[in-house]
């Protein structure tokens, strides 16, 4: 008789769907059928049924956070049961030495960590038994039949076991250590929290931290650019005024002056560029594209989408959502048609069809099986559901699956673009740019509005080189230089993914590149949410923030192996060896243990260079972040002899309980920060220095704030700008 194990009680059930089946507490008992003669037990792991054993249960020196006690490395690591989930681990265990069981199936994901949770138990449980290894890429019927029918020899995925096993063992090194010796620092300094660190949180929270500080550090600064409306015969298109392709005018005085010269002056077109550009259609969804447009289109986290997509392959209906690969096999190609005949009933997707392509099959751009990796792309099954049977997020996500399908079979999109230069007087030169659709092809089915719109780009007439207009108008218009923008939770993900491209080293940088970056497709949502709960990074309407505490950590790591992708790269190489029997798990610890030893040595030399000038530290001093703390002053209230407090969003009088003195200032006013600077400079009951750029009714002005008699805040000196 066979035992089972699964990875999760819902894949269990799907596992056991094609045969008859009685339910126990904890397991399944399969009745005798063709795969299995007499019959088979089926149970299942809830997630992570094992842990490694923490620092105290090695040495009891270790259970209180001390420097003298670092670094901590344990001779052997070991495994206990995790809290709560003993009574099915003993299931398992039971199962496991029943003498009617002959032989083990590992049923857990298809990919390491599937192979880790489910080799640890049975490690765990003493397991002597022979095993063989279920490897499938989806949970439909036929595809569990199949799996049944074809299992490997668990010899063929043990090495994933090595390289996950190894990573979880390193990662325990480098993040137990890190965080103590860099949070007993810090409380040296006073700050009294945990700084929790690890070696793909933290080279992603420095990448965060930079654009952080970019932001921060940018000086705006105003710039001016003419247009020209022109009428040639009885059409009109405008022109942007530019030098040396440079459209950017420094002063309002040059730009009015080039205005003023064009006004009514004759033009002739000097050349016209057309260049057409051919889009393909896009790739098939790995989980990281996958993520990145579902935060684009519905802001959904990466980790939403990616519990989303799960419950919709334990539904049987799309293909393994932790896919790495955006490419499928001969095999899959081939019953592509079948799935595609079953979706052509849909309401949502009857428009697309016929396709233009009936078959993807001699398609290298989606069909490669050289760069399938553990699973192919995320692709509908032949379960096909009725999609009223889905929730409305079920929904949004099995049609981004289905669309980027069957984009797959249509042509590809054509654009012509066109470039008109434009003399004026002989003198003063303008580019006009457009762009015509001339084959909508896959944008039929996926329309992808631009990020930003181009507001340079329009339908441009038909003329020809030589001819002779007039100006008819001639605009300046006022602009800024913007910061970088702020990442989204979805680009998070793509910025963790191309992590490769922040590396000045080559070979590093390849590295990165063929071991997808920083974490997994698995791990890249779960890392964003650790960086939440650590308090490093907060997240507004989609726009992702790194907190003072983000900050001062990785000020406080400096130039360091663990901000930078860098030891990932070298890490992810060795373990992808592991995991290809090409490098030994017990070298890759070695160096593991070399390198918790270099990061402490590494703390203490930091320490003893920082310099927190730049840094609210005693408002961190004796408190949490995030905790409760304790209101700080910034001045004297200007109506009582109370203190202005900083309130959150604002700062308010301390007197307001005991007097209800009402003097506020608001932390942003018109859009524009209000700083401690000038709260000082207000409380001085002086006008402030000119602030630039308040916008009120879509329109920008300067002015000086000042607090009138009334304890309100009033605007002085204004100055509108112009548009």
């Amino acid at each position: 008789m066979k035992l089972i194990i699964a990875e999760k009680p819902d894949q269990g059930l799907k596992l056991a769907a094609p045969f008859q089946f009685q339910k126990k507490k904890g397991y399944l008992i399969i009745q005798p059928n063709e795969f299995f003669p007499k019959g088979a037990y089926l149970t299942w792991a809830i997630g992570h049924l094992c842990e490694l054993l923490s620092p105290e249960e090695y040495d009891e020196k270790w259970k209180k956070w001390s420097l003298t006690t670092l670094p901590i490395i344990p001779n052997r690591f070991q495994h206990k049961v995790t809290k709560g989930k003993y009574d099915q681990f003993s299931i398992i265990k039971n199962l496991v030495h029943t003498d009617e069981v002959s032989e083990i199936i590992l049923a857990g994901d298809c990919e390491r960590e599937g192979e880790h949770i489910v080799r640890l138990i049975l490690n765990l449980a003493g397991n002597k038994k022979p095993m063989k290894r279920l490897w499938i890429s989806s949970l439909t019927e036929n595809a569990v039949r199949k799996g049944f029918s074809q299992l490997l020899d668990e010899g063929e995925t043990k090495n994933l076991f090595f390289e996950a096993y190894s990573r979880a063992c390193a990662d325990w090194l480098v993040g137990m250590n890190a965080s103590r010796v860099y949070s007993l620092h810090l409380q040296k300094k006073g700050i009294q929290d945990v700084f929790s660190l690890g070696r793909v949180q933290t080279p992603t929270l420095a990448l965060i931290v930079k654009r952080e500080l970019e932001i921060e550090k940018f000086q705006s600064e105003p710039f001016w650019e003419v247009f020209a409306t022109f009428q040639f015969g009885k059409d009109k298109f405008f022109g942007k005024w530019h030098k040396d392709q440079d459209s950017k005018i420094k002063t309002k005085e040059l730009a009015e002056k080039i205005a003023t010269f064009c006004v009514e002056k004759e033009a002739h077109i000097t050349e016209i560029e057309q260049e057409r550009k051919e889009f393909h259609p896009p790739f098939l969804y790995n989980l990281s594209s996958l993520q990145a447009d579902a935060n684009a289109k519905f802001k959904f986290s990466p980790q939403k989408t990616l519990e989303i997509a799960q419950k919709l392959y334990v539904k049987g209906i799309i293909s393994y959502p932790r896919s790495d690969s955006s490419f499928i096999t001969k095999e899959e190609a081939l019953m592509l048609p079948d799935i595609l005949k079953k979706l052509q009933n849909i309401e949502q997707f009857q428009g697309f069809f016929p396709l233009p392509n009936p078959s993807i099959l001699n398609n290298s751009r989606y069909v490669n099986e050289k760069k399938v990796t553990d699973h192919y792309a995320i692709i509908p099954t032949e379960q096909v559901p009725s999609m009223n049977k889905l929730n409305d997020e079920e929904q949004k996500i099995y049609e981004l699956i289905v669309n980027r399908l069957i984009s797959a079979h249509y042509e590809s999109a054509i654009f012509d673009y066109t470039t008109i230069h434009t003399l004026v007087d002989q003198r003063a030169s303008f580019v006009s740019k457009g762009k015509t659709l001339i084959q909508e092809g896959w944008r039929k089915v996926i329309f992808e509005k631009s990020k930003e719109k181009n507001t340079d780009e329009q339908n441009l007439p038909i003329v020809s080189t030589g001819d002779q207009g007039i100006v008819k108008k001639v605009e300046v218009k006022e602009k800024k230089t913007q910061p970088p923008k702020r990442y989204t939770e979805g680009q998070l993900i793509t910025l963790m993914k191309s992590a490769g491209k922040h590396l000045e080293n080559p070979e590093l940088t390849k590295i990165l590149n063929k071991t997808e970056g920083l974490g997994t497709e698995a791990t890249r949502a779960g890392i964003i949410g650790t960086l939440k709960n650590r308090k490093y990074i907060d997240v507004k309407k989609n726009q992702v923030y790194a907190t003072d505490k983000g900050k001062l950590i990785i000020y406080a790591l400096g130039e360091n192996i663990l901000t930078s992708p860098e030891m990932t790269a070298k890490w992810e190489q060795r373990l992808s060896e592991i995991g290809d029997g090409k490098a030994s798990s017990i070298d890759f610890m070695d160096q593991a243990k070399k390198l918790t030893e270099k990061i402490i040595h590494d703390a203490f030399q930091n320490e003893s260079q920082w310099n927190f000038s730049d840094y609210r530290i005693d408002e961190m001093k004796s408190a949490k972040f995030g905790s409760k703390k304790k209101s700080t002053s910034v001045g004297k209230c200007i109506k009582c002899d109370g203190k202005l407090v900083d309130k959150g969003t604002f700062y308010g009088c301390d007197n307001y309980q005991k007097t209800k003195c009402t003097v506020t200032i608001s932390k942003k006013i018109l859009g524009k920060s209000i700083t401690k600077t000038i709260i000082k400079q207000l409380l001085s009951k002086e006008p402030t220095e000119v602030i630039q750029g308040f916008v009120k009714d879509g329109n920008q002005f300067d002015a000086s704030l000042k607090f009138s008699e009334e304890g309100k805040i009033i605007f002085v000196h204004t100055s509108k700008n112009q548009s």
